[in-house]
């Protein structure tokens, strides 16, 4: 997590610090590295030595990077980096936001004084969130997991106000956190209502999703899927979030058959075509009918959003993606070319396509990429993101994987609650 702050003017404590410079110092406090940025056009100034007083007198412990920007020439940067010597217990880089002389080996720097193989923390418990439209039955679904009445079920829509945290050990002993959550109804429906409280409380809901790591969506099988609905799967999906549709309230249709789930499947994913991936469970919350399936399905999903392939895997699939569907070529003749594929990140999966000139892959080639990975590669029940990197020529696909990255360097971050503050 990289944490930009407002520039910093003063940090004495024999003034009150304005809500900048309280804000600079509490992102050094919470983060694992501290990039130090000065401008080298300026050269040295009081408030370059201030601040470097103050990081060498509170955060020795802290990793400290002292970055000299505005260095456009690698010849001046020397010069311009020639001042900064005299901070002392800082030893200035010369780098150029404008052309980006100097931010790889920034990057290099930033990775060599972090721990980017720190193993997951033992008491990490993964946090499934309940949405859906108000009165769909989410704090029903809650109760029947947890087996007690953690939280108020009415009839009357609005009953829950606040996000509700509730732990939880499933059958085969893994821990969750369940989090339910106020209905959330289209914001012309919260403003016309005039209701402080319910606008606060779906606030609540969308930050609720942007916390957990599974995302319950719950919708009524005798309702129609609603607009609200996709625009709450529009937020899960963008948030990065793995994902399951509860259909609640199941015993509710009449004359079912063998083929009823089959029908109804076919609707639910012709109308959140976003969430094609995300399983579907059937359940009656009020029975208790089938509510087991929700943590079977939803520990399922958590164990894909974690899941990280080896880059022999994920170029083999590749692979049998071009040769089964080449680039397109643009009306000049060229044709995009990818040099290899890895996976940068996990939680949601994130791989990163270096190929020879990004804007040669149209939106239609990226979208069948991501369908034959999944395909392929499985990933049921969570978003994966495909990133499309400008990399030199170096040969064939599978042949990548080295260095002459043009002085750019790549991060694969494994990290929880780690921040990176940058302090000029």
């Amino acid at each position: 997590m990289v944490v930009d702050t407002g520039g910093v003017i003063t940090v004495s404590k024999s003034k009150m610090p304005s809500m900048i410079e309280r804000q600079a110092t509490a992102a050094v406090e919470e983060s694992s590295a501290i990039i130090f940025l000065v401008d080298g056009q300026a050269g040295l100034t009081a408030a370059d030595v201030e601040i470097a007083d103050w990081l060498r007198k509170h955060y020795s412990h802290k990793f400290v990077i002292l970055a000299v920007n505005k260095c456009e020439s690698p010849k001046k940067g020397i010069m311009q980096v020639s001042d900064f010597w005299t901070l002392g217990s800082f030893s200035p880089l010369p780098i150029s936001a404008l052309s980006g002389t100097g931010t790889g080996e920034l990057l290099d720097l930033v990775c060599s004084g972090l721990d980017l193989h720190e193993e997951q923390d033992e008491d990490y418990v993964p946090a499934i969130s309940i949405v859906g439209r108000p009165n769909v039955g989410k704090s029903s679904i809650l109760n029947a997991l947890v087996g007690e009445d953690r939280t108020i079920v009415s009839p009357i829509s609005g009953t829950t106000r606040d996000a509700i945290d509730t732990e939880f050990t499933g059958p085969d002993g893994q821990k969750f956190r369940l989090i339910d959550t106020a209905g959330i109804r289209k914001r012309a429906a919260v403003a016309s209502s005039g209701s402080t409280t319910e606008a606060l409380s779906v606030n609540r809901a969308f930050r609720a999703i942007r916390r957990s790591d599974v995302v319950a969506l719950v919708i009524e099988a005798m309702a129609c899927i609603t607009e609200q609905d996709f625009k709450i799967a529009e937020r899960i999906e963008k948030e990065g979030k793995g994902c399951l549709i509860v259909v609640n309230k199941w015993d509710t249709i009449p004359n079912k058959n063998q083929q009823s789930a089959v029908y109804y499947e076919q609707d639910v994913r012709e109308k959140l075509r976003i969430l094609q991936w995300a399983p579907i469970v059937y359940a009656t919350a009020i029975s208790g009918h089938s509510v087991d399936r929700v943590i079977v399905a939803a520990s399922e999903v958590e164990k894909e959003r974690s899941r990280r392939l080896s880059t022999a895997t994920l170029n083999q699939v590749v692979q049998e993606a071009l040769a089964f569907k080449s680039p397109p070529r643009t009306r000049g003749g060229k044709r995009g070319r990818i040099y290899y594929c890895t996976q940068a990140a996990i939680r949601p999966p994130t791989f990163v396509f270096f190929v020879n000139d990004a804007n040669l892959f149209p939106e239609t080639y990226r979208r069948y990429m991501e369908k034959q990975l999944r395909k392929d590669a499985g990933f049921p029940g969570t978003p994966i993101r495909l990133l499309w990197r400008n990399r030199r020529k170096m040969g064939k696909m599978d042949g990548g994987g080295g260095k002459g990255s043009g002085g750019r360097a790549q991060l694969s971050l494994k990290s929880r609650g780690r921040k990176l503050a940058l302090t000029s």
